[in-house]
């Protein structure tokens, strides 16, 4: 987990910092519409290796911006979903899904 007194000065920065490569926005942009399991996360999200996808989810999971829960069955149920904090990220995804629509419109050109 980042340690507030570590997080960069600039607020644009911070939010960089914890959420700022491709796969953790596509991620929470998953995990907006309903929990999930690694599984299936891993079959949606086109591309990214195993390692890379753990590696995010822990990270975001020690950031407070996702919650892991593993149900008692055999065999193990682990899902994840979004936090408080991950939900309050809801308006940032959607800007840049606004802003990605106008511009593959040609609006923004």
């Amino acid at each position: 987990m980042v340690k507030k007194n570590d997080l960069p000065e600039c607020p644009v920065a911070t939010t960089v910092q914890l959420i700022g490569n491709k796969w953790k926005l596509l991620i929470i942009r998953n995990l907006q519409m309903r929990p999930w399991r690694f599984n299936e996360l891993y079959k949606n999200l086109e591309g990214i290796s195993q390692k890379v996808l753990t590696e995010s989810l822990r990270s975001m999971e020690a950031d407070g911006i996702i919650i892991r829960t593993v149900y008692d069955e055999v065999p193990p149920k682990v899902e994840y979903s979004l936090s408080e904090l991950g939900e309050s990220m809801r308006p940032i995804l959607k800007a840049m899904e606004v802003w990605g629509e106008e511009y593959k419109s040609g609006k923004l050109l």
